[in-house]
């Protein structure tokens, strides 16, 4: 019996590199290794998916084209007869059935790999959404470290001087809402809210890094005003009176880190925020 070729192999590389990314974007997506890995991972899929059916549909073969043949009146002779047997059993074994397979596999693999977002929707655990919007990983004892895993002392700061700080061995990719802008001033100029005379440590003071707007990041200092800006929106917060807002669409104060030390002389969290971070959710004000 006569034998087709081979499935293409250009089709199986491409459907099996598409089954890998699907695969890739799920692990992705459960790391939370950011969209650049989503968007690489998932788009590679459907890039190599529609590379294979390409190629594939190169490779079909054409059939001879079909005719209709008058049907005579009695038995068909017997060289008619044995044409048609000979033709029956010279078609080739189909393998396409190879490349139905990995195409049925490849599908199955990106469908389920976009149900992974789904999981979103859910609440995490925790609590209710309100419970885990209103804190943040932040707790007492926690140190403080700068970007590169380093700890923080508060010498480190020179008067005036701003630093972004996180809580060591707390992932911001997964908790974006630890991120903390360290200010340190003259600590006699500080005009802080009630309560809050202990959140200071030689002047360093801590706020969240999101902006009460829209969440962006307050990434600039005005020295001269001891003002943090926010630049997608120009919001103005006052440093020295618990970062309350003074111009701009913010309607709420950067919540504040209090701050202490341990016995290295090292800074650490004494607790989390003093309110919910980022943007305005829900009855939250922006």
């Amino acid at each position: 019996m006569r034998r087709e070729p081979a499935p293409p192999a250009g089709v199986l590389v491409c459907f099996g590199l598409a089954v890998l990314g699907a695969v890739g974007f799920a692990v992705s997506y459960v790391l939370n290794l950011g969209n650049v890995a989503f968007g690489l991972s998932l788009g590679g899929a459907f890039a190599f998916l529609a590379a294979g059916l390409a190629i594939w549909s190169k490779r079909i073969e054409v059939r001879e084209p079909q005719y209709v043949e008058e049907r005579a009146v009695g038995p068909s002779p017997p060289q008619q007869f044995e044409a048609f047997q000979e033709a029956l059993t010279s078609q080739p074994v189909p393998r396409s059935r190879v490349l139905w397979s990995m195409l049925g596999l490849t599908l199955a693999a990106i469908g389920g790999a976009v149900l992974f977002p789904l999981r979103s929707l859910f609440p995490k655990e925790g609590g209710s959404p309100d419970a885990i919007l209103e804190h943040t990983p932040w707790s007492k004892g926690l140190p403080l470290v700068d970007e590169d895993g380093k700890r923080i002392r508060p010498g480190d700061l020179t008067y005036d001087s701003v630093k972004t700080v996180f809580p060591a061995g707390v992932s911001s990719r997964v908790h974006p809402d630890t991120t903390t802008v360290l200010v340190r001033v003259e600590p006699a100029s500080l005009q802080l809210p009630a309560g809050r005379e202990n959140w200071v440590v030689d002047g360093v003071v801590g706020y969240s890094k999101l902006c009460t707007h829209a969440g962006c990041p307050v990434g600039l200092y005005a020295a001269d005003y001891r003002q943090l800006m926010c630049p997608c929106h120009h919001s103005l917060f006052d440093v020295l009176r618990g970062a309350v807002p003074i111009e701009g669409p913010a309607a709420r104060p950067l919540p504040q880190l209090p701050l202490g030390l341990d016995a290295d002389g090292y800074l650490v969290a004494t607790g989390d925020f003093s309110g919910p971070v980022g943007a305005g959710w829900w009855g939250l004000p922006t």
